[in-house]
């Protein structure tokens, strides 16, 4: 089934209508300059577990560098939230930091998920992929599968993806593509390419690899770096691989042009694996809290005082808010 045609299977007249309301409200905000919100997020990413059995290295999981507590997400506690944001969700994340497939409870979650007619995604470093877990994955009923495979040799792959097992990774994608044909059912599976300096010089040889693998497609992703300007000597030296560009100066910055707007706080959130509901998946070490879903409603969160003012700061100021300095967010990211 393609990506489009599984998304709409589980669209129904009452998400539609409060996606209508989601939208409406977003413009208006932007006409008035003030945060407005009609509607309830139609998106959501929820984070299953923290922890990851690589160490990349831009990545604060792989290099252990969390300054908020790190966990993994209770199925008690994710069914009572479903049961919250179910009615109106239309799209849910099982990803935010850390390898999903370490969480014991995963596909319970996501099969509690599908059950409610909710399409459902994660991403995957694809170290897990053997033949229990593939079987889980398709019977869970997840819909799409990102799998990070940033290298076609294990020398290239690993300068990144540190720890890992390339030729691991390609069994299992193997592995899942092959059950997929045989069950006649499946996630989409996609292939992300993240492009450094590196491995820039791989892209032929990566779709090339994807026609052998199979899967459903192919995607090369420009590669977030945290501290750009010191880590200049990652970044791939053809422009249109990087998400950044250089000043008048000669320091590199954010193509993103930081307009005073941004979809995600009307359209989207994110719920870390203890319940802290924050505003979007580039706030990695949750240092945007807007409030916790194991002491107050979803609802009372989103349409609280402190949703709204971040909301307000996003279109009175954005440059100013310290994880929109590294968001592509009305940029194109993907090559």
């Amino acid at each position: 089934m393609s990506y489009t045609l599984g998304l709409v299977n589980h669209l129904s007249a009452a998400k539609l209508n409060n996606a209508a309301r989601v939208l409406w409200s977003y413009y208006r905000s932007r006409r008035l300059g003030r945060s407005v919100i009609s509607g309830l997020p139609y998106a959501m990413s929820i984070e299953p577990t923290t922890a990851c059995n690589l160490g990349c290295t831009e990545c604060p999981s792989g290099l252990r560098q969390f300054s908020r507590d790190t966990g993994t997400l209770d199925l008690t506690f994710f069914n009572e939230a479903l049961e919250q944001v179910s009615p109106h969700l239309i799209y849910l994340t099982f990803y935010f930091q850390g390898e999903p497939f370490i969480n014991q409870q995963f596909f319970d979650m996501v099969k509690a998920a599908s059950d409610k007619r909710i399409f459902t995604s994660t991403s995957t470093n694809g170290h897990f992929l053997d033949e229990k877990r593939v079987e889980k994955t398709i019977e869970s009923g997840l819909d799409r599968l990102i799998i990070s495979i940033d290298g076609t040799d294990q020398e290239t792959y690993e300068q990144y993806r540190v720890n890992g097992d390339l030729e691991q990774v390609i069994d299992g994608v193997e592995r899942l593509e092959k059950m997929k044909k045989q069950e006649g059912k499946g996630p989409y599976t996609e292939i992300q390419f993240i492009v450094f300096r590196h491995n820039e010089h791989q892209v032929a040889d990566m779709k090339k690899l994807f026609r052998k693998l199979g899967s459903d497609k192919l995607s090369f992703k420009t590669a977030q770096v945290y501290d750009y300007n010191s880590k200049e000597e990652i970044i791939p030296l053809n422009e249109k691989f990087a998400r950044y560009a250089r000043d008048q100066e000669g320091k590199l910055k954010i193509k993103n042009k930081l307009l005073d707007h941004c979809w995600r706080m009307w359209h989207s959130c994110v719920i870390t694996w203890d319940g802290n509901v924050v505003p979007c998946c580039f706030d990695k070490d949750a240092s945007h809290q807007l409030g916790n879903m194991k002491d107050r409603s979803f609802r009372d969160i989103w349409f609280g005082e402190d949703y709204q003012n971040f909301r307000n700061k996003i279109l009175k100021s954005r440059s100013e808010i310290d994880i929109c300095m590294n968001c592509t967010e009305g940029t194109k990211v993907w090559i």
